[in-house]
């Protein structure tokens, strides 16, 4: 944690450039032995040795407290974090869109996972990229198409005690971040934030998707989701 400053930020350098083939997350978790870190996780779709040299760069920064890079299967690496969120803990998140972390996000990014209330929550910064936005904003759902970044403040704890205290902690960085990302949500990655956060996921989109509303459900039958109103 001594170096996570350079260590987003040399994230941030690492995957401006990436092929299709390649993504890489970055996150601050805590590990079973109680200790703060910095996490770069790749993952790449392709020849080994390719892979390898594409992740030379990554693997030879700074001086890691452990390099698990490794060959694995597809599905192995889907379940990566499936032990650090089991089932029964209590959660709450908020999450926004941007195309480039700047360094007052890293700032306060590494300022708030100093003060952390739980030792289960996780800080994501999702890098993505490649085909997806390659196609229109306006020719699916989706619009956000040129956002990279998804940043992620994950809460997790055991005791519902605790529950104000996180669900603080929580806001309170993303109040932080939120001058420095665009007005724009992912919309599976929403709570109950409200109608205009809908609004937010859909961009331009937002009334086309009313207009299929009013025609297919004008009673708003279907409404218990990030619901789109059948009027403007």
């Amino acid at each position: 944690m001594s170096e996570a400053v350079n260590v987003l930020r040399f994230y941030r350098d690492f995957t401006a450039s990436q092929p299709d083939e390649l993504q890489t997350w970055a996150g601050i978790l805590t590990t079973p032995d109680g200790n703060a870190v910095v996490a770069l996780v790749p993952c790449y779709l392709g020849s080994l040795s390719e892979g390898e040299r594409l992740l030379a760069r990554l693997r030879r920064f700074g001086s890691p407290v452990a390099d698990t890079v490794a060959s694995i299967q597809y599905v192995a690496m889907q379940t990566l974090f499936d032990a650090a969120l089991p089932h029964g803990r209590l959660g709450y998140w908020k999450t926004g869109l941007t195309n480039r972390i700047d360094d007052a996000v890293i700032g306060a990014t590494v300022e708030y996972a100093s003060k952390v209330p739980s030792p289960h929550t996780i800080i994501i910064f999702a890098e993505l990229h490649g085909a997806y936005s390659r196609i229109g904003k306006t020719d699916t759902a989706y619009y956000h198409r040129d956002m990279q970044y998804d940043l992620i403040a994950l809460s997790v704890w055991t005791d519902p005690a605790d529950t104000q205290r996180n669900v603080r902690w929580t806001r309170d960085i993303f109040a932080a971040w939120e001058p420095h990302l665009a007005p724009a949500a992912y919309v599976n990655d929403l709570g109950d934030e409200g109608e205009e956060r809908v609004r937010s996921a859909y961009g331009e989109n937002y009334a086309r998707l009313v207009a299929l509303k009013a025609k297919y459900d004008p009673t708003d039958f279907f409404c218990l989701n990030q619901n789109i109103k059948p009027i403007l």
